[in-house]
């Protein structure tokens, strides 16, 4: 049966995707256009180029995720600089090294541009804090950016997609006058862009399966914030999950695959092959209930 499919961020957490996947793709179920977010946007972006399951897990298992933190080469050099220079720079690592294992990831598929996946295949989430905007790829970069969204990379949609704030420096995007949009997470602004396949009445073309990592939206754990760090952190979670709470209907909480990882953090990049094997075991377990019981 053909479906449509949406992926939340999640960091390295998105292994657990991989479980959830094998169960869909047992049960016979095929994708033919997907969104995603940040991570989801990596997930949703494989799987648009043409990768299986079994293709996906085996690039994904091989990964070093430590492989993605490009400081640039001053912080190598001089380490104690990384902090003056975040100031300037906006984000710890460069994001390079993300953007160019995807490229060729999709490039083994002979996938480069947009230009390579049939039209509204795939949709990328990015948030643009200079319009103040959430910014979906490739469908708004010639409205608001006077740029061919064929031609577009998908590495770099992803790449932005992907740029955690503070983390990855943001991407900047010549705008249509002389200001250029700073582009990071899609996460700040939608981390589950559900609606980003529907029409503009809400109506689906095909059924569509959500693969959300975290908990439902009334079942979130309340947090503990006694310093400023954990107060930063709250900000953030709070901001990703505003949106897509207030969309997430009870109509629409029926097609969403909730898959919550309270054991490995968004951004822990030291994963061991035990964890990695919790991860996808997670997604496994918590489909094979699901899909059990999902109501096309």
């Amino acid at each position: 049966m053909k479906i449509d499919g949406v992926f939340s961020g999640g960091g390295v957490k998105a292994l657990a995707f991989v479980g959830a996947l094998q169960v869909v793709e047992n049960r016979g179920y095929t994708f033919q256009r997907m969104a995603g977010t940040s991570a989801g946007a990596i997930t949703a972006s494989l799987l648009a180029a043409g990768y299986r399951v079994n293709e996906l897990e085996a690039v994904l298992r091989e990964l070093d995720f430590e492989t993605f933190v490009d400081p640039p080469l001053v912080d190598r050099l001089i380490p104690f600089t990384k902090w003056l220079l975040l100031y300037f720079r906006m984000g710890l690592y460069k994001g390079d090294r993300l953007e160019r294992w995807l490229y060729d990831r999709l490039a083994a598929k002979g996938i480069y541009t947009f230009r390579d996946l049939p039209d509204g295949k795939l949709k990328i989430i990015c948030s643009d804090l200079t319009l103040g905007r959430i910014l979906v790829v490739p469908d708004d970069l010639e409205t608001y950016y006077n740029i061919d969204p064929y031609q577009f990379p998908i590495a770099k949609a992803v790449r932005m997609s992907a740029g955690l704030p503070y983390f990855f420096s943001p991407v900047k995007l010549q705008g249509k006058g002389n200001v250029k949009s700073i582009v990071v997470d899609g996460g700040l602004l939608s981390n589950f862009p559900i609606w980003s396949l529907e029409n503009r009445d809400g109506k689906r073309i095909r059924p569509i399966l959500g693969m959300k990592l975290s908990n439902p939206p009334n079942q979130l754990p309340e947090r503990k914030i006694n310093n400023s760090i954990e107060m930063f952190h709250a900000l953030f979670s709070t901001m990703k999950q505003a949106h897509d709470a207030r969309y997430i209907s009870k109509s629409k909480s029926a097609d969403i695959l909730f898959i919550p990882v309270t054991t490995i953090d968004t951004t822990d990049f030291h994963l061991n092959e035990n964890q990695k094997d919790e991860l996808i075991q997670i997604g496994r377990e918590h489909a094979e209930i699901f899909m059990g019981k999902w109501r096309k």
